[in-house]
């Protein structure tokens, strides 16, 4: 991808450029918040800036929106969506445009979300501890204790250095006044930190001249904070030998499986599966090529209920059996904790106001949209009668059957946005919450802001819903990484999401001070340096590699048989009857040809063609000798 585009000569095409992205774009829907113009109708600050540098007609933006989707498909970027008829992964949804946020604006955000981060992670403490926020009332015992995220289990269980949350992911939206409003977090695994670095890459890449001149800050440092947290943690679990971590995925069927294997590519870390890993007297070990190796950190992927089928899912395949006893002996750090899921119910929100003045003494910087959780009968009372203007959420994650010791699962369900139901629909949806309260939340609804998309030689304006990642130093401290992953609706401007057709844009958060240049991209490597970066292969991946290459080179030896009987049949000479005998033995027993075929001596026509349609059928039979490798 080039680092820069060619500029028009004898033209200054700027303010064109500017009066043309006015002219182009969609007038934003009545009541959302306008991300491309200001008050007066004319292009915000930033917006000027970046048609200032564009340095070329609007019109480019439909060939660096080719050359992006051109990247995305060699880079092998997917996106993959559970469906019924198994239709394979999608192509990851990015936009040209940008979302920029100024540096004054990110300020607010990032002590928002840092005290945010703190928040829920003295709320963890104290849930597993002491529980004081449930004897005096002030987070309801029935919304955690009966929450399938609340793990039993752990109560009393200190994560090794106290540190229950490592990355926190919050989903923020800006209401048409222009305000932020924190909508969810997410505490089990949160996912995209992948996706928000390949972004960036790609689309700084596209215009580096507006990039230059916004003073966008950059990512690497919020990475490698996390890589070092973990490490430091890390090396309390193993006894004065350097720890070792890896990256725990759900396997390859997961919706964000690529940006779990290109995160761990990024931070230098081995991907692991449920199976590539053992407990033994309480320790993690990774089935190497080499033997058991000790695994002291975790980064997971993976929810909380899959990961220990002994103790939690037990139909789990995904998991480690024991993890959790590891986890009690403190000889592992998973990032995040275990039994952190219950934060992620958009009930919490309503009680974190009083928690942040009891936990941390002092209010809540950054709000919550108004959150009423259903299970307490006065609340429900009250807005029962305003549920069109609200938006309908479940407050427990999932249907199924619940494992031992566990509490009664509730029936899960998307949003329902209360605006867009019909009286009849408000009256049944009113019914059901009558009959289990407590399974149902209800959020204000804000339209969200909409932000600039270039469509079809157009500016579009789509509902945009920002996540931002807080990562913490072991310490008590968090750092929140300067940008994120904006998610857009491409059809209407409700509530967003990438699993029924959002797409993302990059975010770029500018700064008044000095840009950070520090990169973990990798450079050159010599041959001494690899030597030194040797990494445990698991078995799993070992035994991979070995097929793969047997694999290969019989792909390699079919295409040289292959080629050696075009190369016969394009021959002048008339080849021995020994030779035509022994290709069609070779052809037979490698797969090339259907067993019954007459050789090429006896029928040198039927012989061909049996061996074309081999070719061409992907369903065909390995053959005697692959047959017998399998």
């Amino acid at each position: 991808m080039p680092s820069s585009l060619p500029l028009f000569d004898d033209v200054d095409p700027a303010p064109a450029v500017a009066e043309d992205l006015l002219r182009r774009a969609a007038a934003v829907e009545s009541g959302h918040h306008d991300e491309l113009r200001g008050p007066d109708g004319g292009l915000r600050p930033a917006w000027q800036t970046f048609a200032d540098q564009l340095g070329a007609p609007l019109d480019d933006l439909t060939r660096r929106q080719a050359l992006l989707a051109r990247q995305i498909n060699e880079d092998g970027i997917t996106y993959n969506v559970y469906n019924a008829q198994g239709e394979p992964s999608r192509p990851w949804s990015l936009e040209t445009l940008p979302l920029l946020i100024d540096a004054d604006e990110w300020r607010g955000l990032e002590r928002g979300i840092a005290q945010r981060a703190s928040l829920l992670d003295h709320i963890l403490r104290d849930v597993y501890g002491p529980q004081s926020a449930l004897k005096e009332g002030l987070l309801p015992p029935a919304l955690v204790l009966g929450h399938p995220g609340y793990l039993r289990g752990l109560q009393g269980v200190s994560p090794v250095g106290d540190v229950y949350l490592h990355v926190v992911a919050f989903d923020l939206v800006r209401g048409p006044d222009g305000a932020w409003w924190v909508v969810s977090q997410r505490t089990q695994a949160p996912s995209g930190l992948g996706y928000v670095m390949q972004n960036r890459l790609i689309v700084s890449r596209l215009f580096p001249e507006a990039y230059r001149a916004l003073n966008v800050q950059h990512l690497a440092t919020g990475y490698r904070r996390l890589i070092d947290t973990v490490t430091e943690l890390a090396s309390r679990c193993a006894g004065g030998a350097t720890p070792r971590l890896a990256l725990l995925t759900p396997g390859p069927y997961n919706e964000t499986y690529f940006e779990q294997a290109y995160l761990a590519r990024y931070l230098g870390l081995p991907l692991v599966e449920g199976g590539d890993l053992v407990v033994r007297d309480d320790t993690v070990y990774l089935k190497t090529v080499q033997g058991l190796e000790p695994i002291h950190g975790l980064l997971r992927r993976l929810d909380d209920d899959f990961c220990d089928p002994l103790e939690l899912r037990s139909e789990s395949t995904l998991g480690v059996p024991g993890l959790l006893q590891a986890v009690r002996a403190g000889k592992v750090v998973l990032a995040n904790a275990l039994g952190t899921g219950f934060l992620e119910s958009p009930a919490v929100h309503g009680f974190l106001p009083a928690l942040s003045e009891r936990l941390l003494g002092e209010p809540l910087a950054l709000p919550s949209l108004h959150t009423w959780w259903c299970g307490e009968a006065p609340v429900w009372q009250r807005v029962r009668e305003e549920l069109q203007a609200h938006v309908i959420r479940p407050s427990f994650p999932y249907a199924g059957t619940p494992g031992f010791g566990s509490p009664r699962l509730r029936q899960s369900f998307d949003a329902i946005t209360g605006p867009t139901l019909t009286p009849a629909a408000l009256q049944t949806w009113r019914s059901r919450i009558d009959h289990d309260p407590a399974a149902y939340t209800l959020q204000r609804f804000v339209p969200y802001a909409q932000a600039p998309v270039w469509s079809e030689g157009r500016v579009a304006m789509r509902g945009a819903s920002l996540r931002v990642y807080a990562l913490s130093d072991g310490r008590g401290g968090w750092q929140v990484l300067p940008g994120g992953m904006t998610r857009i609706a491409t059809r209407d401007a409700g509530p967003v999401s990438m699993q029924l057709g959002g797409s993302s844009l990059d975010t770029w958060v500018m700064t008044d001070g000095p840009v950070d240049t520090f990169s973990m991209l990798p450079a050159t490597v010599k041959l001494d340096e690899l030597v030194q970066r040797q990494r445990p292969v698991a078995s799993r991946t070992g035994e991979n590699l070995f097929w793969m290459g047997r694999y290969t080179e019989r792909s390699e030896l079919q295409l040289r048989l292959t080629q050696g009987l075009l190369n016969l049949q394009s021959a002048d000479d008339e080849p021995e009857n020994a030779v035509l005998e022994a290709l069609s033995t070779l052809a037979l027993a490698n797969g090339l040809v259907p067993p019954g075929t007459p050789s090429l001596r006896q029928s040198p026509r039927v012989f061909e063609r049996a061996a074309l349609e081999a070719l061409a059928d992907a369903q065909a039979a390995q053959g005697e000798i692959g047959r017998a490798h399998v």
